[in-house]
């Protein structure tokens, strides 16, 4: 699964930013209130696997730490974002706060596109009250996430800017860590430069708050990528702790493979689970790392919690480490390489379909009353993560369940360590059936 361009909406609160990710999107995804300032996060859709839309917060006055919470996620947006979306209600006229949005935004020299939201109302503004925020007539476009008008013209619009930005291909490796606060995070990074000798360069990374540094191993140059990614809000529920999403989502994006940091002093949090499905989501591999070992006497109880808890990633490898005395820090590289290797792997169609026809005679997928899945063969067309399309007739009766029971079955021939395996199910058609 490619690593997809983000594309950000900023704007003040209650300029329909949640509305418009959820018309995008299909479905609904940001909580969409009257009230302003509903959206506290960054929420982020893939949008039809060309970009990854990220909404952030409503922009307010840093009247305290949460509220400087959310400046920051705007400011990352500009940092982090290669289109940003400048989203305002074009019943309103353009204030000094749009004004100083719009300045931040085309200080980048990134794309910036004027959204006009709520343009399906009578008291709309003409453009030219919104010319002076400097921004391009041509990059203006009216929207109205309610009825979906101009919305199919936005869509177009990020397309095409994505395709004439020129990616170039990276050769490196691109390991990123990701955890909660103080998980050793900067620590491994630390040992996992000085362990390595072979040091290729070292240097800041341009997205805020990530640190790189570059190594090689076995010939292979690896790229780690530090950052800080998750903060803690200064005023939220008791227990519940949230992030800053944007960094953290840019990391992972960028990377092949997410390491993620768990402390092992520190019962994980339901954080660490999500941001495990995050990595998943990503088609990222994805290697679980327990810190500060030598805090702690016994870590066989928390393994057998992380198994518990985790058992929807069985295939994600272990790694217990200490940064202070250095344990299992080089074994890491080790782990990477097999990752990499599960995740580039080819399994020969003849052997797919032998694993195909074991599991439907020992287990024949269940559908509706008379109807029901007919599988007939399975091929693999991608890889990074493995990508499998099984054909048959009425595939769409195809229950998840059995899906995770194939993928039992092919991972029990074919382990592949630390990565996630994609299906997709293709009904057959007369027209294939003749060719």
């Amino acid at each position: 699964m490619k690593s997809l361009p983000i594309v950000a909406l900023i704007g003040q609160t209650n300029a329909g930013k949640s509305s418009l990710l959820n018309r995008l999107a299909h479905k609904n995804i940001a909580i969409v209130a009257r009230e302003e300032g509903t959206t506290r996060d960054s929420v982020s859709a893939r949008i039809d696997d060309n970009f990854l839309l990220i909404d952030t917060a409503g922009l307010k006055n840093p009247e305290d730490d949460f509220e400087a919470t959310i400046q920051d996620q705007i400011n990352d947006a500009i940092d982090s974002a290669e289109i940003i979306l400048l989203t305002l209600d074009s019943t309103k006229y353009p204030d000094d706060k749009d004004k100083r949005i719009a300045k931040s935004a085309l200080k980048s020299k990134k794309p910036v596109i004027l959204v006009l939201n709520k343009s399906d109302k009578g008291e709309s503004l003409d453009d030219a009250e919104f010319l002076r925020l400097g921004i391009k007539p041509d990059m203006t476009i009216r929207t109205s996430a309610t009825t979906g008008q101009g919305t199919r013209e936005l869509q177009s619009k990020i397309t095409n800017l994505i395709g004439n930005t020129t990616h170039k291909p990276e050769e490196a490796l691109k390991i990123a860590l990701i955890g909660r606060p103080n998980v050793g995070k900067s620590s491994l990074f630390n040992s996992l430069a000085k362990k390595q000798q072979a040091i290729v360069s070292s240097r800041q990374g341009t997205t805020r708050d990530i640190n790189r540094v570059a190594v090689k191993f076995k010939g292979r140059d690896i790229e780690f990528l530090d950052t800080a990614g998750l903060r803690k809000p200064g005023k939220r529920e008791v227990g519940i702790e949230k992030f800053s999403a944007l960094r953290t989502l840019a990391a992972i994006e960028e990377a092949d493979i997410c390491c993620l940091l768990i402390d092992a002093t520190e019962p994980h949090s339901k954080l660490d689970q999500a941001l495990a499905g995050q990595i998943i989501n990503a088609g990222k591999g994805i290697i679980v790392i327990l810190t500060k070992s030598d805090l702690i006497e016994n870590t066989d109880e928390i393994l057998d919690k992380l198994e518990y808890d985790f058992n929807f990633i069985p295939y994600a490898p272990v790694l217990i480490t200490s940064s202070e005395t250095g344990k299992n820090v080089t074994k890491l590289y080790d782990l990477i390489e097999t990752v990499d290797e599960s995740r580039h792997a080819e399994i020969p169609t003849s052997q797919l379909n032998n694993i195909l026809r074991e599991a439907i005679i020992s287990h024949p997928p269940a559908g509706l009353k008379n109807t029901h899945p007919k599988p007939k063969y399975i091929v693999q067309t991608d890889t990074c993560p493995p990508w499998f399309v099984i054909h048959g007739r009425e595939m769409q009766l195809m229950h998840w369940s059995y899906k995770r029971f194939l993928e039992r079955k092919i991972r029990e021939k074919y382990p592949l360590i630390g990565t996630p395996i994609i299906f997709s199910f293709h009904n057959e058609t007369k027209r294939d059936k003749e060719k």
